[in-house]
């Protein structure tokens, strides 16, 4: 089993906090995560009848028969266990981490969530494996177009299991459609939401066009933003906010748009190949969703928020990401696999431009990470 980075963060939040949720997309080792990490704790799948069945009678009785809490994976389908985990919170000694709770449907499970136990609980999103995940446990492939192409889910690397890759994504596609969208919009819609997520995948890397995807569906513009919040709920994509900071220049007020997992978005793009991959127009987009997907597990895996951004003025000068951390990076990313001094040009001049401590990066696909001019050029294997 492959280790999960996220594994100090849930242990730091479950030390604090009495409930702990885990977040994340479907197939993204939620469960894994949260049985492996809790081996003496009580584990309940409400995924069966006969448990969900005993939630549901008597929901403050069911939790009594775990006097040292559990782990309760598909909360979301026993909605009054929620106000029953509160009240045994409250009521009783205050026990860091006696409750785990997991599961599927983000929609539902965070609704209820907020709904009775905002303040009592500490939240982490695991998405799918990181490069550096993969790359502990000898997993990662030494293409980085490979590994793009395969993207990141963990039953695709589960050398247990022999998914076809193209099997494996049409079916996760038609199981979220199932469980997850059709109660969130009209089901009449659910072929044009299908239709949607493909041409999604056609901007990632991109900034949003709401009224260009509607003209691509036929549903109006509104439509379209909403049916992205529910994407984004579910962790299908992400938007990156443009930096506020306009240093004097007029700057664009339109997020980006990335997908979660670059090997969902190669099979929207219906990519059959890494060689597709490499001759195909989206090519950069791809190396660019890969990276500041990385960036973002980093962060979520350390249960701290994203804090990117990105810059571009009128003009079209763009960074691609703005990383305000401890230390402000800017980085631009390249399809490039050798260090060349005009991959850096928009770091220095964004750089020149804020002149403060801020720090340039170049991630691009060579093997090797070292600093040239005071500009660290990272490879795609330190993502």
């Amino acid at each position: 089993m492959i280790k999960r980075e996220a594994y100090d963060a849930l242990m730091r939040l479950a030390a604090q906090f009495p409930v702990v949720a885990i977040t994340g997309p479907r197939q993204s080792g939620k469960s894994t995560l949260a049985k492996s990490s809790f081996p003496d704790k009580k584990y309940i799948s409400f995924d069966d009848l006969t448990m969900r069945e005993l939630a549901k009678s008597n929901p403050h009785d069911f939790l009594m028969a775990f006097p040292d809490g559990a782990i309760i994976d598909e909360a979301q389908k026993v909605p009054e266990i929620f106000d029953a985990v509160k009240y045994v919170v409250d009521q009783g000694e205050y026990t860091p981490g006696k409750y785990i709770l997991t599961g599927s449907s983000q929609f539902r499970l965070r609704e209820n969530i907020s709904d009775s136990l905002a303040g009592r609980v500490g939240f982490i999103k695991l998405l799918p494996f990181s490069i550096q995940e993969l790359k502990a446990e000898g997993l990662l492939c030494d293409n980085p177009y490979e590994m793009m192409f395969k993207g990141f889910y963990p039953p695709l690397h589960d050398t247990d299991k022999h998914f076809i890759q193209d099997d494996w994504f049409e079916n996760y596609i038609d199981t979220y459609l199932d469980l997850d969208v059709k109660d969130q919009i009209n089901p009449g819609n659910v072929n044009a939401f299908r239709k949607f997520i493909q041409v999604c995948a056609h901007y990632s890397g991109q900034m949003i066009n709401y009224e260009g995807i509607s003209k691509s569906i036929g549903v109006s513009a509104v439509t379209i933003k909403s049916w992205c919040s529910i994407l984004e709920a579910s962790y299908i994509i992400y938007f990156v906010e443009p930096d506020t900071n306009n240093l004097g220049k007029t700057v664009v007020k339109t997020p980006k748009v990335y997908f979660v997992d670059t090997g969902l978005m190669c099979y929207l793009l219906r990519l059959e190949s890494k060689e597709e991959l490499l001759l195909d127009d989206h090519k950069g987009a791809v190396v660019e969703t890969m990276a500041v997907g990385e960036l973002v597990k980093a962060r979520f895996n350390n249960a701290k928020k994203a804090n990117l951004t990105y810059f571009r003025d009128k003009n079209g000068f763009e960074v691609d990401m703005i990383a305000d951390w401890k230390k402000t990076f800017a980085i631009e990313v390249k399809s490039k696999s050798m260090t060349e001094k005009k991959l850096s040009s928009n770091v220095r001049t964004y750089i020149d431009l804020r002149g403060d401590d801020t720090l340039g990066q170049v991630y691009y696909l060579g093997d090797i990470s070292c600093e040239i001019n005071g500009i660290k050029y990272v490879s795609w294997k330190e993502w």
